[in-house]
This record gives structure tokens, C-alpha cells and sequence, in this order.
């Protein structure tokens, strides 16, 4: 009987069976990767299916901007990157709270940048003022507030500057900002976090209430 130091020194790839993977693209197109020694081949399957599965990348551009405030607009990265769409609004200032999206044209506009990742531990918070300070140096003009989708973190910032600094109410400034712009849904760690903020508001009994029945519901 071979020890298992023996059976190592014998060992020799020759034995082992040939190993094929079936993988499926994110476009639903099937390949079949086979490894031969070091290096694997890769064919596409013969039979393919009719429908595409698994995530569609869309290719669509989202141009839909909020009317905030006659000088606050919110939107994606697509509307801070059409320039028919920034000068269709007049803008004269950007505030990119984007991560890792360039700004698309530093010569015409004036910019503020500020790299905010969209996760729940993210201190948004943290960030409302310098916002708040540059979009009030915008009022004389059209500031457009946007992040990678327009969804989460510039909804956030724009809601938290409306409470800040105009001295409303959550639950009416989160109405405000989904009426202008519907697809309007910050992450449950920012709404954990405006909830905190909130302690500190004035109305914070009505909008506190308003906030834990949003949370509830995501």
C-alpha cells in the first residue's frame, strides 16, 4: 500500500477526466468551456436559447429631470451627460454625488464633485452641508444635483438640503421630490440615517412617523 507522499510523486494529470463547464452569458448565449492541460477552450453550445435570461443590460437613456425649485433640478448621470437636456433646463451648476462618473463638460458648467458610494453604511449625512453650501451659491442660476441613477444619493442630498435649508418637513419633501421624479427611492440605511436627523428637526414627531412607515414598506 503507497503512502500518500508516494501517491503524490505518482500522481500525473494524464489521469484525471476532462472537466466541461456550461456557462451562460449575461446576454443568455451559452458556451461550453473545457479545460485541456493548462489552458481551457471555449465553444458556443450548437442549441441556443430562443429567449435571452439572467440580466439585460438597458441601453436607454434616462433623461427624465425633477423640477425641484426653479433653481434645483435632480437626475441621473445620462441627463448630466446630454447636452441638449442641460441647456433645454438652462443649467449653470452641477452637483456630481456620482461614483466613479466624470464630469461630462468642466468647461461649460461649474461642478462640484463629491464621490459618495451608494451603500446603506455610506454617512450621506455627512455630506448635506457642503451640498446644501453649493447649491445655494447655484441659486442664481440652475443647479442639476444627479448621481449614477438619479435614485438613491442625489435624492437623499436634495431632500436633506430642502430640510435643512428651506425648514420643511420629511414627509413632504420626500413627496415633493417623488412627484418630480418617481423612480426617487433612497437606500434604507440613508432613510435610517434622515430618520436620525430627523431627532434633531423641529416637526420631527410627524416626519419621524412618515419615515419609519417608508422603511417599513422596503
Amino acid at each position: 500500500m503507497q503512502s500518500l507522499a508516494q501517491e503524490i510523486k505518482s500522481f500525473s494529470k494524464a489521469n484525471l477526466r476532462k472537466q466541461c463547464t456550461r456557462v451562460t452569458t449575461l446576454s443568455g448565449r451559452r458556451i461550453i468551456e473545457t479545460w485541456k492541460g493548462s489552458t481551457v477552450q471555449v465553444v458556443e453550445e450548437t442549441v441556443q436559447p430562443e429567449s435571452a435570461c439572467g440580466y439585460i443590460q438597458d441601453n436607454n437613456w434616462d433623461l427624465q429631470v425633477g423640477y425641484i425649485k426653479p433653481y434645483l433640478l435632480l437626475g441621473s448621470q445620462d441627463a448630466a451627460h446630454d447636452f441638449g437636456t442641460l441647456r433645454k433646463y438652462k443649467v449653470t451648476h452641477i452637483l456630481n454625488v456620482a461614483y466613479g462618473v466624470e464630469n461630462a463638460f468642466p468647461d461649460l458648467f461649474i461642478y462640484k464633485t463629491l464621490s459618495i458610494l451608494d451603500l446603506p453604511d455610506t454617512d450621506i449625512i455627512s455630506y448635506i452641508e457642503e451640498c446644501a453650501q453649493f447649491i445655494d451659491q447655484a441659486k442664481k442660476g440652475v443647479v442639476l444635483v444627479h448621481c449614477n441613477s438619479g435614485v438613491s444619493r442625489s435624492v437623499s442630498v436634495v431632500i436633506g438640503y430642502l430640510m435643512l435649508k428651506e425648514n420643511q418637513p420629511f414627509g413632504d419633501m420626500f413627496a415633493l421630490v417623488k412627484s418630480a421624479r418617481p423612480a426617487s427611492c433612497p437606500n434604507p440605511g440613508f432613510m435610517e440615517q434622515i430618520y436620525i436627523f430627523l431627532m434633531n428637526c423641529p416637526f420631527k414627531a410627524t416626519s419621524a412617523s412618515i419615515v419609519v412607515s417608508y422603511m417599513a414598506l422596503i
